[in-house]
């Protein structure tokens, strides 16, 4: 039997290389988004074209009805569930008092509310033997200026995740949170300036930004045969930085 992953906010960056990834290693690949559409269905075109199973669910996570939706259909279409990777995300980069209300509240709808409401599909659907993935982020534990509602929504991530790995005790399923350092994507690189992008490449040992395909490759670890006895941890994937 085929297995089949879900991948929230699958249609750019650091999703679109775990949805390529997990369909090279083999599962059927629920590629989720929200607006940009043509790119998740190239992302589905990509998997297609190397042999593999895909389909493109567009979904907001923040929205409850949008979530049961997104796993319906992954359940018509492929029978089941065994991986939900929690990518989803936005990063605002504004200091507290420069923070608007609205800003706020869709940053812990999106990274909070929205990882809930997939986890809590996830909780009733997941086969035996499941893996769930959340992307948090190193920027938790640096505690750099202007990510601090950022930080905020993605620490609410790192408790939800070591809570939840204890709520599934007896079926086999193991939850962990993948925390990427400065990764270049769009998300990352947008609005930074090339000194700045630099000062982040200098700050770990090696010298480099991390790639989506980073990430990525932790994450198929995780959800693959040799990552059956990591559980309820965050595991900093960022080339050394502290």
């Amino acid at each position: 039997m085929k297995k089949v992953a879900i991948v929230t906010g699958a249609s750019r960056g650091i999703g679109r290389a775990i949805a390529l990834r997990l369909a090279r290693d083999g599962f059927a690949v629920v590629v989720n988004y929200v607006n940009h559409r043509r790119e998740a269905e190239k992302a589905v075109e990509e998997i297609k074209t190397c042999g593999n199973h895909a389909i493109a669910v567009q979904a907001d996570v923040s929205k409850t009805t949008d979530v049961a939706r997104l796993f319906d259909q992954a359940e018509h279409t492929f029978g089941g569930i065994d991986v939900l990777v929690n990518n989803a995300g936005i990063m605002p980069g504004k200091r507290i008092m420069e923070m608007e209300n609205e800003l706020f509240e869709r940053t812990f709808a999106v990274n909070v509310r929205g990882t809930f409401n997939t986890l809590k599909q996830a909780a009733r659907r997941l086969r035996r033997g499941g893996r769930i993935v959340n992307l948090s982020s190193t920027a938790v534990a640096l505690g750099m200026p202007i990510y601090a509602v950022f930080n905020a929504s993605k620490a609410a991530v790192d408790a939800l995740t070591k809570t939840l790995a204890t709520e599934f005790r007896g079926r086999d399923i193991t939850v962990n949170a993948v925390a990427p350092g400065p990764t270049a994507t769009d998300l990352f690189l947008n609005g930074k300036s090339e000194d700045e992008i630099e000062d982040f490449v200098a700050m770990a040992p090696l010298q480099r930004l991390g790639t989506a395909e980073d990430i990525a490759n932790v994450v198929a670890f995780l959800t693959g045969p040799d990552g059956g006895w990591i559980n309820g941890q965050t595991i900093r994937s960022n080339g050394g930085l502290e």
